[in-house]
């Protein structure tokens, strides 16, 4: 999927004792080599970042936290579970190696991804424990400022929402390959300017552009869009993704 990367450096976090009540947990840490000197376990602990960390409303299953960090704004997101089986597991998963860690491949993707000029969060390290056949997984990565959803413009003014921006923004993606695993609304994010950006790139991957997931990508968002219509019609949702669906077609003809 993406490239050897000279810049990475893996830090090992020693197995814990029984004093700290992680007894046979052990893992590492994955950032830039040459942006960071070292990392810190602590850094994806929500807790020790104490009042510098700030729960994120409206944040998915609720593992998200702003914080607030000498080196500027970040974001810490823990990777949960949802479903069924997120009712009696909220943060183990089960252990296929490294290389296949959720963490580090969303850091490798966003990295690939700002390689290739797109608009995406810098990620800044990722993390697991590991503990038998079960992880947990964050990732600490950038916070983009001053941005909005597209899901709240949706909520504000329908009319004035950037539809066809999104459209551009997406067909960008998609001709890059990026297949997006969970694109909604509420990932799809502009700033003052009108720059979008997409976040949250979890189970994502780079393929061959292709039809079907380029359309099953396409139709997950207009059913998120459907689901945050309140009382309005389907019908001017119907319309509104239209709109977006134009602009993205325009592009992805053009072929770039």
């Amino acid at each position: 999927m993406s490239r050897f990367d000279p810049a990475e450096s893996l830090t090992p976090i020693p197995a814990g004792d029984r004093a700290s009540g992680q007894a046979g947990t052990y893992g590492a840490i994955l950032f830039d080599g040459t942006q960071l000197r070292q990392a810190d376990p602590r850094w994806f602990d929500a807790d020790a970042w104490g009042e510098r960390a700030q729960r994120v409303d409206g944040s998915g299953r609720g593992g998200a936290w702003f914080i607030d960090a000498s080196h500027g704004p970040c974001v810490l997101r823990q990777y949960l579970r949802g479903g069924m089986v997120g009712r009696f597991n909220r943060d183990q998963h089960l252990w296929r190696g490294t290389q296949h860690v959720r963490s580090f491949v969303e850091f490798r993707l966003l990295r690939e991804l700002l390689r290739r000029d797109l608009p995406v969060p810098q990620p800044i390290a990722a993390s697991y424990l590991r503990r038998g056949l079960g992880y947990r997984a964050w990732i600490l990565m950038e916070r983009i400022p001053d941005v909005r959803s597209l899901a709240d413009h949706m909520a504000e003014s329908p009319a004035d929402a950037p539809l066809e921006q999104t459209g551009r923004l997406i067909a960008r993606f998609h001709r890059a390959g990026l297949d997006h695993a969970d694109l909604n609304a509420h990932n799809i994010l502009f700033d003052g300017v009108g720059k979008g950006w997409l976040i949250d790139l979890d189970r994502g991957a780079l393929r061959i552009p292709e039809t079907r997931w380029r359309e099953q990508n396409l139709a997950r968002l207009k059913r998120s869009l459907l689901k945050l219509r309140g009382a309005r019609p389907e019908a001017d949702v119907e319309h509104d993704f239209a709109r977006l669906r134009r602009s993205y077609d325009a592009l992805w003809s053009r072929g770039t």
